[in-house]
């Protein structure tokens, strides 16, 4: 979602709650366009983060702390001076734009009381943190902007602070019935369009959830709603108004949309009944859902970095691998033509007797199938050495085939492999995952090995994923192969269940029994949802899953970690869906 000014009203509404009235004890810059204010409160201590970062600008109450440079930058050295022992006495929204304005009091250099602003602008490459004296005069930036960067408006010491240039736009706070009818559905745009582009503060998120609301579709004109007889205008309004009551009466809902891969999908302020079908977790406050959005994201986004160079060395070895194994296939198929040219030699030296000089053929019975064939011959040689030739080619072919069937086996092997690996990367949440990945793919040469990857003992180890069952009982599921080869042979013993994706790659799951013969429906289903939704096969909607006791597996011999063998199983079929299963945080 995006950082609107219903996502501000609500932080400004839990600053109010928590710093309002509170000192400002230290401040720091510990990145170019970010501040940390730290704040003595009767509640406790504060650690207000302002970013003005060009990509993500935003402000929260964070837990976090961040490593300051040993060198304090000017503009943290001025608000140091000014406002360090400050009071914020006020905070504010201007027209419910994406500002915050803090009114801090401090005694000045001769011991007078006197008050100073601090404005954050929340609005995308064009944020910026502002520092004005009670006049509204600039005092500095902590990006300063001259004539050369903005035609529109220039933000330096000595200039009087404005607000960013109007955009034709309503407060929601004074939006009435007769300004929407007359201005807003006279627009010759789409419903979402209309609504965001009239109301200050509404992203297209908000709109959209507007319209889904009242029932309409947002892409659908504005001048449909104008049309005799339309119920969509009053229905339009109604959500309209219901949204800004709840902004008015601070009425906040703060919680984040997760995906069925449990990545963060979007935060809201309010409720979004148009993400019905995600996971919502409800936030105690704005600050929390902006700290783990944004962690989330931050995550997700640097494992997937981080994992960019593997994932290309797998896929590029999918891709060879698998043009071996399709050439390999064809040049086994070419073997089965052998047994023929065996039958022909025999035939020859059979009937030979009867083949007239210069034959190019003859037809004798295949005393195998009792079939009439001809058998093509080289006229400028004896039968006899017609023969001698297609045992030869059949002597050739019958050990190309045995090379070739015990190649094919290899490579197949290779194959699902490195397609467990890639796999592996899909899931990969951690870098001490992207580790141990790494370093399987060295110790089978697809990597070359590197100095720190010898010393295994400096190498990291993840956990594997930790479940607990309706029914109480634990579920362990592989990260990687290694992950795999542990929980099977290490961890699991004979009489605790396993379960696999059904002949595609994937992680194992292990139940843990505790010597139960008899264990729920439910929590079979439960585990046998997880083997789905750790596998290749996820994207499904059913998948296959392959489940017995671990005293029915084998390794695989000469395979890769993590393979196995069984030949005693049960089957069943189950949706990729791990929701509602508890996860256990280690």
């Amino acid at each position: 979602m995006a950082f609107d000014g219903i996502v501000i009203a609500n932080i400004i509404h839990e600053l109010k709650t928590n710093v309002l009235n509170s000192r400002i004890y230290k401040i720091y810059q510990p990145e170019p366009d970010e501040l940390n204010l730290i704040i003595k409160s009767p509640q406790g201590n504060y650690r207000l983060l302002l970013s003005a970062s060009a990509t993500l600008p935003l402000i929260y109450l964070s837990t976090e702390s961040k490593n300051n440079p040993m060198t304090a930058p000017n503009f943290c050295m001025l608000l140091r001076k000014h406002i360090g022992n400050g009071r914020i006495v006020r905070i504010e929204q201007p027209g419910f734009e994406r500002i915050v304005v803090l009114h801090i009091e401090h005694l000045d250099e001769m011991g007078d009381l006197c008050t100073k602003k601090l404005i954050i602008e929340i609005m995308g490459k064009h944020s910026n943190i502002i520092f004005c004296d009670d006049k509204d005069m600039i005092i500095d930036s902590i990006k300063r902007i001259g004539a050369q960067m903005s035609s529109v408006r220039e933000v330096l010491p000595g200039r009087i602070y404005e607000l960013p240039p109007a955009q034709e736009k309503i407060s929601p706070l004074e939006l009435t019935k007769e300004y929407y009818e007359t201005v807003m559905l006279a627009k010759p745009l789409n419903l979402c369009k209309m609504i965001y582009t009239s109301v200050t503060g509404f992203s297209p998120v908000v709109a959209n959830e507007i319209c889904d609301r009242a029932g309409l579709d947002g892409d659908s004109s504005a001048a449909c709603l104008l049309e005799e007889g339309s119920e969509g205008k009053e229905r339009l309004w109604t959500e309209l108004e219901q949204v800004i009551v709840q902004i008015r009466n601070e009425q906040f809902e703060p919680g984040i949309y997760y995906d069925e891969e449990e990545s963060p999908i979007e935060f809201s302020a309010i409720s979004l009944g148009m993400y019905s079908d995600l996971e919502w977790k409800r936030k105690e406050s704005i600050s929390e859902v902006l700290q783990e959005y944004y962690a989330m994201k931050n995550n997700v986004t640097r494992i997937r970095q981080k994992s960019s160079d593997l994932r290309r060395v797998v896929a590029t070895a999918i891709e060879r691998t698998a043009k071996k194994y399709d050439l390999q296939l064809s040049q086994l198929k070419d073997t089965e033509k052998r047994d023929k040219y065996r039958v022909y030699g025999e035939l020859i030296n059979t009937y030979g007797y009867g083949i007239e000089p210069e034959a190019k053929s003859f037809q004798a019975l295949n005393y195998y199938t009792n079939e009439e064939i001809t058998i093509p011959l080289d006229s400028t040689i004896p039968p006899a050495e017609n023969a001698k030739r297609y045992f030869a080619k059949y002597n050739k072919l019958k050990r190309t085939y045995e090379a070739l069937t015990e190649q094919v086996a290899q490579t197949k092997q290779e194959l699902n492999h490195l397609q467990s690996i890639q796999t592996a990367l899909d899931i990969t949440l951690e870098e001490t995952d992207l580790a141990e990945i790494k370093r399987e793919l060295m110790e089978y040469g697809y990597i070359k090995f590197k100095s720190e990857g010898k010393k295994k003992g400096k190498m990291p180890k993840s956990k594997p994923f930790h479940y607990i069952s309706s029914d109480g009982y634990h579920m362990y599921v592989g990260k990687n192969n290694y992950q795999n080869e542990e929980l099977t042979f290490k961890v699991a013993n004979g009489g605790d269940l396993w379960f696999h994706a059904k002949q595609a790659p994937g992680s194992h799951v292990i139940l843990k029994t505790e010597g139960q013969e008899e264990i729920p429906d439910r929590t079979y289903e439960e585990a046998a949802r997880l083997a789905a939704y750790y596998s290749s096969a996820r994207t499904g909607s059913k998948v296959d899953i392959d489940y017995t006791r671990r005293s029915n597996l084998k390794k695989t011999p000469g395979g890769a970690p993590g393979f196995v063998i069984y030949h005693t199983n049960y089957s069943m079929t189950i949706e990729p869906d791990i929701r509602g299963i508890e996860e256990v945080e280690e």
